[in-house]
């Protein structure tokens, strides 16, 4: 069960990545961060290409230290809950994951997952690397409308099982962190990159709401051990 959720979570992360609101600004927003211009970027600095990759590993480990945090915090109040407890929050938290997904689909408004909150800050290049893990911590707390509901989904399935929360949200960040990784990598095509997913982003809310509605269902439903079972046996039956 444990690795079939992380697996989920893992999947969300990355498609989180590719939403429309992010990965058309990640390299003008990797660029800003690290404080190095279009000019430079595309001489072909090495030093300029390592200072990027830097930044944007600083801005990574800046929001998965919040989501490790929140796991922990998750793991202490609600790991020793009771039983009946888990049951009905598994039930509550099924239906806020499967809400989530419907307003990914369009079919329902959420006015608050339409704003942003963002904490605005000047860049300071001298300390280019603290700024961009406090501009990560800051990105895991204030996010934008369209993955709002996806994080939003990852953390109830967090709450439903506390257990694994910390697991969940780390895996959550790591699905996450390896897009912005390879972004800071290659940030010089990453523009060409964009150009030809542009049409592939129009399918994010869909692909992003059926997985957030059937995870909500196999939470509601207690079924997502019954899945992970099933996978384990049929891998066990493979290997023999």
């Amino acid at each position: 069960m444990v690795e079939f959720s992380l697996v989920l979570v893992f999947a969300a992360g990355i498609l989180s990545f590719f939403s429309p609101c992010i990965l058309p600004l990640i390299p003008g927003f990797i660029g800003y961060l690290s404080g190095i211009s279009v000019t430079e970027l595309k001489a072909g600095d090495r030093k300029a290409r390592l200072r990027i990759f830097l930044n944007s590993l600083a801005f990574v480990l800046g929001f998965t230290v919040v989501f490790a945090a929140i796991g922990v915090l998750l793991n202490s109040f609600l790991g020793s809950a009771a039983y009946d407890v888990r049951i009905w929050t598994a039930r509550i938290g099924g239906i806020v994951i499967i809400t989530f997904g419907l307003y990914l689909l369009g079919l329902i408004k959420i006015p608050w997952l339409q704003r942003d909150h963002k904490i605005r800050m000047t860049r300071k290049f001298r300390f280019s690397y603290v700024t961009s893990f406090v501009f990560g911590a800051a990105f895991a707390v204030g996010w934008t409308p369209c993955v709002g509901a996806i994080l939003g989904g990852i953390l109830t399935l967090a709450i439903t099982q506390p257990g694994i929360a910390f697991y969940l949200l780390i895996a959550y960040a790591i699905g996450l962190g390896i897009p912005f990784l390879i972004a800071g990598a290659f940030t010089g095509r990453m523009s060409g990159f964009i150009k030809r997913s542009e049409k592939f982003m129009k399918y994010f809310g869909v692909i992003s709401g059926i997985l957030l509605i059937i995870i909500g269902i196999m939470v509601f439903t207690n079924t997502l051990n019954i899945v992970a079972s099933f996978f384990a046996l049929n891998a066990i039956g493979l290997s023999f």
